[in-house]
């Protein structure tokens, strides 16, 4: 599931493919921009804000995309198969003299000018794993409506950008709080700490391949290496702590999990 640290590793992936070469290839498989060209245009650098991915391009041009659920972009190299699915699930394709950018089951994907690229990420909070991370105005955001359940005031990237499910539900697990408990009532400190521990979350796995929250870098946990996750997609299993099993419901249609001895708060 695409969250802050996969975007950002996605982003890495396509600037080193696509940075400083020229497109000779240009597919935008999207009505609205099926006849933009782009071939003979110089790539100038693919960043990370959030979730979104802005690949900039010469000429003051930003192809905007965004993952969310499903999506992918995967870079083949010449006469390499493309495997990322289907070819009507390709949304753009992005190719130089070296490389290939594939983009699978993208459900955002525009072209706008640089200069306009705040109209389409302006709305985010502080990037968790960008250069103007700012934990005060994160925390100020959270904690800006008391009665919202934590686990949607997580998801929310006006509040703090980066944050996918599988981060809320360990979150909350290390804060020892369910996702339904409303942020006004966490304690301060147990608030600044949560803020200080997704960062460093997401800092810990931003190059791992395979995320995990139980190593020794995370803040509250025992250095279980072995179970990469708390609680995530570990429905019905024993918690790692107390070996009660694990609950499942939904929150906000998100598949939500958490422990019922370990977290206190209301549950679904």
């Amino acid at each position: 599931m695409p969250e802050g640290d996969t975007v950002l590793q996605t982003a890495k992936r396509l600037d080193t493919a696509l940075a400083g070469h020229v497109l000779t290839r240009s597919d935008l498989r999207v009505p609205r921009f099926a006849l933009a060209d782009l071939t003979g245009r110089t790539v100038l650098d693919v960043t990370a804000r959030g979730k979104h991915l802005l690949t900039r391009i010469e000429d003051g041009l930003t192809l905007h995309s965004h993952l969310r659920m499903d999506g992918a972009w995967r870079v083949y190299g010449p006469g390499e198969r493309w495997r990322g699915g289907p070819d009507h699930q390709i949304r753009a394709v992005l190719g130089t003299a070296e490389r290939t950018a594939v983009g699978y089951r993208l459900p955002v994907l525009e072209l706008l000018r640089t200069k306009d690229e705040e109209q389409v990420v302006g709305h985010l909070g502080p990037d968790l794993l960008g250069p103007g991370w700012d934990p005060d105005t994160a925390l100020r955001n959270l904690l800006a409506e008391p009665g919202r359940p934590l686990g949607e005031a997580l998801l929310d990237q006006r509040n703090l950008a980066g944050i996918g499910n599988v981060y809320k539900c360990e979150l909350c697990f290390m804060a020892r709080v369910t996702p339904w408990l409303p942020v006004g009532e966490l304690a301060l400190p147990l608030a600044t700490r949560l803020v200080s521990t997704a960062k460093q979350l997401l800092e810990a796995n931003r190059d791992r391949p395979d995320r995990t929250t139980t190593g020794p870098t995370a803040a509250y946990g025992r250095g279980r290496t072995h179970e990469r996750l708390f609680v995530y997609g570990r429905g019905r299993r024993p918690c790692l702590r107390c070996r009660t099993p694990i609950r499942k419901a939904d929150q906000d249609y998100r598949p939500t999990y958490w422990c019922p001895r370990c977290q206190s708060g209301p549950t679904a």
